[in-house]
């Protein structure tokens, strides 16, 4: 393979990945500059609701069959999924968007470190470590970001860990497909949830557009961008340009919603970014973490 063919074959799932997480960003912006509408949780259920429908008009998940041993991890599959849905929506009403999402990277970086043993890995830990120090107000004031915003952001991260556990035991036979069940599973319980707390006067038919265009920029569309990459682009390739998206979310803050970030805030992001980085790339290979964005 020539050198221009293999920047080609290279270059657009790259591109295409980039695009998917411009569009994963440009959408949670989208939900947040309505927030004021119907808030957090309304726009959580409508994205669920509406993204779910999109999901099961693509994969059709009533034809699936899943084993016994499968069906426990499905519903804990697809409780993670809505779970961490619905906590980040609710942590961006008080977290930058970047922020929330660096603290929502710490749970699939935790998981990918918890299996490591080398003194290399330590590294990593250290700055995970640094990074969420200056990012939660552990007992300091040095970041001035809302509590209760940032441990709903970890909590998301949480959420993503397990979805990430529990969905490759439950998606074992039918891959990406198994998306769509468990985004009903979730949205059977976070949009009755996100309804019952939303300003119920203030819903109309005239949100529908808006809320199909999150879904479309938050699920439907970058999921079906990172599953062509996915296929394209070595794991390591992969996870260590995912890794840059608390970065991109930033810049998504600042473009579109008005929001600004400290020095130390753009420090600690920075070390969350490089220890999820370097532990893609120094990942033993028999450790599989590849996220999936269908968390927003």
């Amino acid at each position: 393979m020539s050198l221009s063919s293999f920047k080609a074959s290279v270059g657009l799932p790259i591109l295409v990945l980039l695009i998917a997480m411009t569009s994963i960003q440009g959408g949670a912006a989208l939900a947040k500059s309505l927030f004021p509408v119907i808030g957090a949780p309304g726009i959580t259920a409508l994205r669920l609701g509406l993204g779910t429908l999109i999901l099961c008009i693509i994969f059709k998940p009533w034809r699936l069959r899943f084993r016994p041993e499968q069906r426990i991890p499905l519903i804990l599959y697809g409780l993670a999924l809505g779970g961490m849905n619905y906590l980040f929506y609710l942590s961006i009403r008080t977290v930058p968007l970047g922020v929330a999402v660096a603290l929502e990277f710490t749970g699939p970086l935790a998981l990918a470190l918890a299996s490591s043993r080398r003194a290399q890995d330590f590294i990593w830990v250290a700055l995970a470590v640094l990074g969420l120090w200056f990012l939660l107000p552990l007992g300091q004031d040095f970041s001035a970001v809302d509590p209760k915003g940032a441990l709903l952001a970890v909590g998301a991260g949480a959420c993503w860990a397990l979805y990430i556990i529990t969905g490759q035991r439950a998606g074992a036979d039918h891959g990406p497909a198994t998306v769509a069940l468990g985004s009903l599973i979730g949205a059977m319980v976070f949009v009755p949830l996100g309804v019952a707390f939303s300003e119920l006067a203030h819903w109309s038919w005239s949100l529908l557009p808006l809320g199909l265009a999150i879904a479309v920029l938050s699920s439907a569309l970058p999921y079906s961008l990172e599953m062509i990459a996915l296929t394209r682009l070595p794991a390591r390739t992969f996870g260590t340009l995912m890794s840059l998206e608390p970065a991109m979310a930033a810049f998504s803050g600042i473009l579109f919603l008005g929001e600004t970030l400290t020095l130390i805030q753009w420090l600690a992001m920075l070390a969350i970014i490089i220890a999820t980085m370097g532990s893609t790339l120094t990942m033993r290979r028999d450790v599989k973490i590849e996220p999936v964005d269908v968390r927003e």
